[in-house]
């Protein structure tokens, strides 16, 4: 049994994010990754991890963890701005050029998890190629990555940064879904150079594609129960994307026997409650998971990580701060969660050609309620 003051669970920028405060603040913690290349929904098989985007307002809190000037000097893709045929088949243009912040960027996410992992270790986080099972007792029940074998590690606090699977919050409150979105996609190799993302609605739901270092990230967004069969199969999912209008003209060049074999992620909105209780708190998707449309889940896990990690660091610190902290950290995740709630009804409001859809015609009654 090895005794640690934390155990961050995931390894992901919600995770590291913690681990990089917490060991800041002078804590022995543990950050647990899995460092595996094949969970669906998250790390492809061709080193691809889908979540790629990093807007303009991640300067500040990258400036505050210390990681601006190393994250500027990584070299990730400048994204200038993106194009949208939403609310009408006219594409609009968003430009970052009048953002107080600056561009935002495309995201190497396997390099920028890697860069996010090794700030935390160079602050005194350990790393250790592990994936959790379980939490029981107060304890965590790992599972090693080269070996296999099963161990047992006992810490004070837990940070569960597992992402959707949520390992250990599940075991301790409810997980509440939005809706039920889930994203179709694939990777070409080549296409358009066009770096701005393009999003377009249908009447089913809606397309995006943007660069990505592997090429070029088509993805459709429908509601699970609405997938016709057929796009399960790269035929389906090419004949599809030719009904779009904006979005397959980043791949026109391309034959449909090119197309890869479309994978599948839950995309829902999602919230974990309570998010935290006495021994652990939640963070990134674990606690509070957006609609891609947001594009701000990079930017809430490493917010939510950064304020877990704070959260974690005060109650070790002070245990009579415990109710306190854990008090002032669910208050943070409720204000995210509100504006997301009203960001994310305005958005979807605005689109409103297909009256019949079932897609949009649940938008419109979760709006209305």
């Amino acid at each position: 049994m090895t005794h640690l003051d934390a155990v961050v669970a995931g390894g992901g920028p919600a995770g590291a994010a913690a681990a990089l405060v917490l060991a800041r603040a002078g804590h022995r913690v543990q950050l647990l990754d899995d460092g595996g290349p094949g969970r669906a929904g998250f790390k492809g098989r061709d080193g691809f991890k889908i979540g790629e985007f990093l807007p303009p307002a991640v300067r500040p809190l990258l400036a505050d963890l210390g990681l601006l000037d190393g994250f500027l000097a990584s070299g990730h893709p400048v994204s200038t701005g993106t194009y949208a045929a939403w609310g009408s088949a006219r594409l609009h243009g968003r430009s970052h050029l009048f953002d107080p912040y600056g561009h935002g960027w495309h995201l190497d996410r396997v390099r920028f998890d890697a860069f996010l992992r090794d700030a935390a270790v160079a602050a005194g986080a350990e790393l250790r190629r592990a994936v959790v099972l379980a939490r029981l007792d107060g304890g965590l029940v790992v599972r090693e990555r080269a070996t296999g074998a099963l161990s047992n590690l006992s810490a004070r606090w837990t940070v569960d940064a597992t992402g959707r699977r949520c390992v250990i919050g599940r075991r301790h409150g409810i997980r509440r879904r939005q809706d039920r979105l889930v994203a179709a996609y694939a990777v070409f190799p080549d296409g358009d150079p066009e770096a701005r993302t393009l999003v377009e609605a249908v009447a089913g739901g809606w397309w995006y594609t943007t660069l990505v270092p592997a090429g070029r990230l088509i993805a459709y967004l429908t509601d699970n129960d609405l997938v016709e069969p057929t796009l399960r199969t790269p035929q389906g999912f090419r004949e599809a994307l030719g009904r779009t209008e904006h979005v397959r003209r980043r791949v026109a060049r391309r034959g449909p026997g090119s197309t890869p074999v479309p994978r599948w992620t839950p995309a829902h909105g999602l919230r974990l409650e309570p998010s935290a209780g006495p021994g652990w708190v939640a963070a990134g998707d674990a606690a509070l998971a957006f609609d891609p449309l947001s594009s701000q889940g990079i930017l809430m896990a490493l917010h939510t990580g950064a304020r877990a990690g704070k959260a974690v660091a005060d109650c070790l610190a002070d245990e009579g701060r415990t109710t306190a902290a854990l008090a002032d950290y669910t208050a943070f995740l409720d204000g995210i969660a509100t504006a997301y709630r009203s960001n994310h009804a305005y958005a979807y409001d605005q689109e409103r050609r297909w009256p019949l859809s079932p897609f949009w015609g649940r938008r419109r009654t979760a709006i209305s309620h």
